[in-house]
C-alpha cells in the first residue's frame, strides 16, 4: 500500500486528517512552531486505522468477537507493568508509519498541560479540531490524552499530512477505556 498524502483546507478536511491521526504518538521534541515562517510542523508514529479496517473487513466474522476495530476501541485488557495497559491484538496487520504533518500561515502557537521542556515525552494525539473565528482564519486544536493541547491560530486552514517510510508491526490496536 502507497503512503497516506494529504490536504487540508477545511474543516471537512481536517477532520479526515483527524480520524488518520488518531492515536498518533508524537514526541514532544518533535513538534516545532516557526514563527518566521508561519509554520508549525510535527513528526509522528501513526496507527494505520485504514489498514487494520481493511484487514478486518477480509477476514471472516468467526476470527472477530467482538471487533475492536469496527467499534472503534479495544476490549479492557489487564494492566501490564507500570500501570500501563497493553494494546488488543487483532488478527491482520497493526501497523504504525511515520508521517509529517506541517500547519502553513500560522500567527501564534500555545500549549497548554504539555513540558515544553521534556523533550523526550510521548503524547497519544486524540484528534485535531478547528474553530473558526473570523472567516477565513480561526484556532486549530490539537487534543492529546491526559489533557494537553496544542492550539494555533491560523489565518486559514492549509495543512498536508504525509507518510514519510515504510510501516512497522505495531503491538496492537490502540485502546480506549470506555468508562473513562
Amino acid at each position: 500500500m502507497g503512503g497516506l498524502k494529504l490536504i487540508a483546507l477545511d474543516v471537512e478536511d481536517l477532520a479526515v486528517i483527524s480520524a488518520h491521526l488518531q492515536d498518533a504518538v508524537v514526541r514532544v521534541g518533535d513538534m516545532a512552531f516557526l514563527p518566521r515562517e508561519h509554520r508549525f510542523a510535527l513528526l509522528t508514529n501513526r496507527f494505520d486505522w485504514e489498514a487494520a479496517v481493511t484487514a478486518e473487513a477480509a477476514t471472516p466474522a468467526a476470527a472477530f468477537a467482538p471487533s475492536p476495530v469496527m467499534a472503534g476501541f479495544a476490549p479492557a485488557a489487564a494492566p501490564a507493568a507500570r500501570g500501563r495497559r497493553k494494546p488488543a491484538r487483532v488478527a491482520g496487520p497493526c501497523l504504525r508509519r511515520r508521517a509529517g504533518m506541517h500547519f502553513e500561515r500560522v500567527l501564534n502557537a500555545r500549549v497548554r498541560g504539555i513540558d515544553l521542556t521534556d523533550k523526550e515525552a510521548v503524547l497519544n494525539l486524540l484528534a485535531l479540531t478547528f474553530e473558526e473565528t473570523e472567516s477565513p482564519s480561526g484556532t486549530v486544536t490539537f487534543l492529546f490524552s491526559g489533557g494537553g493541547e496544542v492550539q494555533l491560530t491560523v489565518e486559514c486552514l492549509e495543512s498536508c499530512l504525509q507518510d514519510l517510510g515504510p510501516a512497522w508491526d505495531a503491538a496492537g490496536v490502540p485502546c480506549h477505556d470506555a468508562s473513562a
